[in-house]
């Protein structure tokens, strides 16, 4: 069992300030954003609902702020809801992925109900997109200072993923590649940095590449 660390640095959100803003954040703009894509999640719930045999959506424990377990919420895109001590990563042209769910998870639609877990705290709108609990036991042992990620609460979005960092990772250097930005998220945090991050998730060309 590997434990939540400070190797790299001290949290981000080590002045009471810092911790405020980013709260004000993601409370301001979570609202804001929940509001837009809420007929969208209200229309792709029934998509799913309709389309396939399962439930609409899907919970899978995650580690959040400090290391402390949360059930992150998303829409259904596979015919497996698998959360347990091994998890199989989802490849490219994955069998298991539904034909609807091709088209959430490459354009992130399966990430809009976590605007929800944004308000309650949960998550932030930006930070380390968190990892199954299983993917965290096993490249918590393999990569330097991994789980300083969780010095901060996880994100809807990242640094690694508008750079390109997201998708499968059999190659243990991608992964590397991933907590290396997360990490440089981490000891350098500010608000137009996250701006930057939401509008790079919009409109950046990186942010898809990869998707599965």
């Amino acid at each position: 069992m590997c434990t939540y660390v400070s190797g790299v640095a001290q949290s981000i959100f080590r002045l009471d300030t810092k911790i405020l803003a980013k709260r004000i954040e993601d409370i301001v703009l979570g609202s804001i954003i929940l509001l837009v894509v809420a007929v969208p999640i209200v229309l792709i719930a029934a998509l799913i609902k309709f389309s396939s045999t399962g439930k609409v959506f899907f919970y899978q424990w995650r580690h959040g702020l400090n290391n402390t377990k949360f059930r992150i919420l998303k829409f259904r895109t596979m015919t497996v809801t698998e959360d347990g001590p091994t998890i199989t990563q989802v490849i490219y042209n994955d069998p298991r992925v539904t034909i609807i769910g091709k088209i959430l998870r490459r354009t992130s639609l399966d990430e809009f109900p976590q605007f929800l877990q944004v308000i309650t705290g949960e998550m932030s709108l930006v930070g380390p997109r968190p990892h199954a609990v299983a993917h965290n036991e096993f490249y918590c042992h393999k990569i330097h200072n991994y789980m300083v990620r969780h010095s901060v609460k996880p994100g809807i979005t990242g640094w690694a993923q508008v750079n390109g960092w997201r998708g499968e990772t059999q190659d243990i250097s991608k992964m590397e590649q991933r907590v290396k930005y997360d990490l440089e998220y981490v000891k350098n945090w500010n608000i137009l940095w996250d701006l930057k991050i939401i509008f790079l998730t919009v409109f950046g060309s990186k942010c898809k590449q990869n998707a599965l």
